[in-house]
């Protein structure tokens, strides 16, 4: 049920809202069709109810209010990382063109390839393939990165290679803490009661609203429809592949952007 709904929810977004919507309006309803059909036997109103139903709806509220905290930091994470990873990539790109050796150019050409296979990853979808296809790609340039680094280390063992050699390594140790977290999502338990609570909720709200015999329907839509943003928008910063809200990859190409031309080293000034 859970892959039903993410696959819904990367399909279509809007329609993933509607599903969401629809579920707690019809809580809704029949919440107020149990408790007309209550007092049409003739029974009394359950005293209490609106307490229980207070309650229900505090509790959910602060639910909201915890999950929404903990979904915002997830994303950030991913931003984080992303913006990490592109600085690193740029330090250890400038270390590279310093040097004066064939070895550094190509680590430096290599790395404006591995730039765009670092967006690519930030880009891609929910499709577990592509993404495996991509880390198999990561893993291949990081290999040639590096040999080329061993090789320029066993010619060159010098302070400068060390410094270059240390980029490089920061720049794989962000690889891999911004696949850490775009594989950290927000668990399927914590989605599950969101939804739950959410739907609960709103039964509750329609069978007291329904032994008043007054369903206020337009007001507790409008309700059920910011229940729903809510959780929408929860659920779309928690999931790293899923919805509108993704990760940018501009950084990447304010990267690629910065690589353009090259490092040209200019003629000292003519002593005067």
């Amino acid at each position: 049920m859970t892959t039903l709904l993410i696959e819904l929810a990367a399909a279509s977004m809007a329609a993933f809202t509607l599903v969401v919507f629809s579920v707690q309006f019809a809580a809704r309803e029949l919440g107020c069709w149990l408790a007309s059909r209550r007092i049409a036997r003739g029974d009394a109103p359950s005293e209490g109810v609106g307490v229980v139903v207070a309650g229900m709806l505090g509790l959910l509220g602060f639910v909201l209010a915890l999950t929404l905290s903990f979904a915002n930091t997830r994303f950030q994470e991913r931003r984080d990382a992303t913006l990490t990873e592109a600085n690193a990539i740029g330090t250890a790109w400038l270390r590279a063109q310093a040097i004066d050796h064939p070895r550094s150019a190509e680590i430096a050409r290599l790395l404006v390839d591995y730039t765009r296979l670092r967006a690519e990853f930030v880009r891609a979808g929910l499709d577990g393939t592509a993404i495996e296809t991509i880390n198999d790609r990561t893993d291949a340039a990081q290999s040639a990165i590096w040999g080329h680094m061993a090789g320029l280390v066993r010619e060159r063992p010098d302070p400068i290679t060390g410094a270059l050699q240390a980029s490089l390594n920061d720049t794989f140790d962000s690889a891999t803490a911004q696949r850490f977290a775009f594989d950290t999502r927000l668990p399927p338990q914590l989605a599950w009661l969101l939804l739950g609570m959410a739907t609960l909720g709103m039964a509750g709200l329609g069978y007291q609203l329904g032994q008043r015999g007054r369903p206020l329907r337009v007001l507790s839509t409008l309700l059920v429809a910011m229940w729903t943003a809510i959780l929408v928008v929860i659920l779309d910063l928690g999931a790293a592949r899923v919805g509108n809200i993704r990760t940018s990859t501009a950084v990447y190409q304010w990267t690629l952007d910065g690589f353009r031309g090259g490092v040209s080293v200019p003629p000292l000034p003519a002593a005067r």
